[in-house]
């Protein structure tokens, strides 16, 4: 090993190390101490270093890429400029683990006796080292700022003041009390146990329009079992929950015990740019140009929620829930014009937003799914509605799928027992091309309609997909198909020439690979989870994944998906076209590498694909 030179110039090193994860944890004083401490040494390709290799302490890449790997030569990690290893540390359990420099290395060195002294006296800089490098991207989350009031938990914004009444309380007895307190519901408990809700719309819909005497026991027109939300969730959680389910009041939970609630006028507080207010307008809407009017301040409010610390996975829920809304009222006026159904239906969501992961500029990818009793001469009836709703979609803001995945296409648009049948031949005969067009069909959820057709339409899905290893190795070489944008030491490879010079495709080098390594172990397993994160949480639940896997792609997944929205609100900020091709030169160091260990876990990943669905990829 080359001696170690004197004390390395501090100015020059300074800037270089507050740029590498974790230093920028540090204070000023400890910085100093820290680069004043800093040694510089140089080592040429194929140097080793061992467990008991001297001096001991914490080396940083100034130049050049090392290896870690296992004793049985498994590449563990490859480490560009900016990062660093322990060889100590990564053998503290067992020696086995060896870094090799590949490409001539200029190295700093924290001796050991700082390194641990600067541990000890910081505890976010010492839990960095407790944990994987993969565990950074869930450090970058941890730490994003938490402005926006939405992420307040709910214990800090419910109202206490409840009013609970026994089940048998008549409905006059609670209108009096509800007046004498100036509060819109009432919670019918017995003990402390929540049985029912009652509100003044009940009062009015239930009792007094139906003709019910007053004497008539509360229970008979509560709503029963109301679902509540935990004190410790946060006012974007009940937002979300509010704007799906219709909700106007939300009780709020301890364990099984009320202490809260929470309404829409708590959330809403008359402020345009509140989600909640955005759908519920919509909902209201009686023309699309009226809802064209009420999107269009939309991508201001994205902005908005960005710079005030909402994070990526909240964000694509919640621009979810909005094209929820509009393909919900849509729906409803198109009903108004044609008359009621002739039959039980649903209608489909596809892809990102069946996975509630939506951004703008989403298209279109949609169906509909009919029920078997339907006579086939009275389905001219939801060809009507998906015209309608089609275009309303795309005066919206909704592109037209380029591929026709939309209800407008007939076969996108068929009874129940012909979707089956589909599917059935789908996953029978899977050529890559087959697979690549319709693997977006299995993201599938209901918007509106029938649930249980999508449920039963679902059922026969993951009974075909996992019992046939044909499709699923071509759904794995689709998932192959797209590798992370990474070449040797871990460099960016980015576009070369063209429009999209020097930059990398996110959504298709990023995002798509993810959603499609995830789908695929749910089909193989049966998990009818759709949403990327709650599939991780089940497959790592029943063990098909490791719970540090699972972790790893969904923290990937919404670094990528972090980076994404901000790239775009840059864009709309500047006044341009919306695009998923960032450049990582104009990222800060730190997001850089946060970008390549989220690009070095899809590539693991997709290793792990190939070696468990290789056998049917033939």
């Amino acid at each position: 090993m080359t001696p170690l030179a004197p004390p390395v110039e501090l100015a020059s090193v300074a800037a270089f190390v507050a740029q590498s994860l974790p230093f920028d944890l540090l204070s000023a004083q400890e910085m100093d101490v820290a680069v004043g401490a800093l040694r510089v040494s140089y080592h040429p390709q194929g140097e080793r270093f061992e467990a008991a290799c001297e001096p001991p302490g914490l080396r940083i890449v100034r130049s050049g890429a090392v290896d870690l790997r296992a004793s049985d030569n498994k590449l563990l990690d490859r480490l560009g400029e900016g990062e660093s290893f322990h060889i100590g540390n990564l053998n503290a359990g067992e020696d086995s683990v060896v870094a090799t420099v590949i490409e001539d290395a200029l190295l700093y060195l924290l001796p050991d006796a700082t390194y641990r002294e600067l541990r000890a006296g910081n505890r976010d800089f010492d839990r960095y080292f407790s944990r994987q490098r993969s565990r950074r991207l869930r450090r970058a989350a941890r730490y994003m700022p938490d402005a926006n009031p939405l992420l307040a938990p709910l214990r800090d914004s419910m109202s206490t003041d409840l009013l609970c009444l026994p089940p048998h309380t008549p409905v006059q007895g609670v209108a009096i009390a509800m007046a004498k307190r100036r509060v819109s519901s009432a919670f019918i408990t017995e003990g402390e146990r929540l049985l029912g809700i009652v509100t003044d719309r009940d009062l009015r819909t239930r009792c007094l329009a139906a003709g019910l005497p007053a004497s008539t026991a509360v229970r008979e027109i509560m709503t029963p079992k109301p679902e509540g939300i935990a004190a410790d969730d946060t006012l974007f959680s009940a937002t979300l929950l509010m704007t799906q389910r219709g909700y106007h009041h939300l009780p709020i939970l301890d364990g099984e015990r009320l202490v809260g609630v929470i309404t829409t006028s708590d959330l809403i507080l008359a402020r345009r740019n509140d989600p909640v207010y955005l759908v519920q307008h919509l909902s209201r809407q009686e023309s699309v140009e009226g809802m064209v009017e009420l999107l269009a301040g939309l991508p201001d409010q994205l902005q908005q929620w960005v710079q005030a610390g909402m994070r990526a996975e909240q964000v694509s829920r919640l621009l979810t829930a909005v094209s929820d809304a509009v393909t919900i009222r849509l729906i409803q006026l198109a009903e108004q014009e044609l008359g009621p159904a002739p039959g039980a239906w649903a209608w489909l969501g596809f892809g990102s937003q069946a996975r509630g992961e939506q951004l703008l500029g989403a298209d279109q990818d949609n169906g509909i799914v009919i029920d078997d009793d339907v006579p086939a001469a009275e389905r001219g009836w939801y060809e009507a509605v998906a015209r309608r709703v089609c275009d309303g979609l795309a005066a919206c803001g909704y592109k037209y799928c380029p591929g026709g995945i939309m209800a407008t296409t007939e076969e996108w648009r068929q009874p129940l027992a012909r979707w089956q049948d589909t599917v059935a031949r789908w996953t029978r005969t899977p050529t890559p091309a087959a697979v690549m067009r319709v693997s977006i069909f299995f993201d599938l959820r209901a918007v509106y309609g029938d649930d249980s057709l999508c449920a039963r339409l679902q059922q026969v899905m993951l009974e075909r997909a996992s019992s046939n290893t044909i499709f699923l190795a071509a759904l794995a070489a689709n998932a192959l198909a797209s590798s992370p944008p990474l070449g040797i030491f871990r460099r960016f490879v980015v576009d070369r020439d063209g429009e999209h010079r020097d930059s990398l495709d996110l959504k298709k080098r990023g995002v798509l690979p993810i959603t499609e390594i995830v789908r695929l172990h749910a089909l193989a397993h049966r998990v009818p989870a759709v949403n990327t994160s709650e599939r991780l949480e089940a497959l790592a639940a029943q063990r098909h994944l490791t719970i540090g896997d699972s972790r790893n792609l969904a923290d990937a997944l919404h670094c990528i998906q972090q980076q994404r929205i901000s790239h775009q609100c840059g864009e709309m900020a500047a006044g341009e076209p919306v695009d998923n091709f960032l450049n990582p030169r104009r990222l800060p160091r730190l997001a850089r590498e946060q970008l390549r260990d989220a690009f070095t876990i899809i590539d693991e990943a997709q290793t792990a694909v190939r070696q468990t669905y290789r056998a049917g990829m033939g």
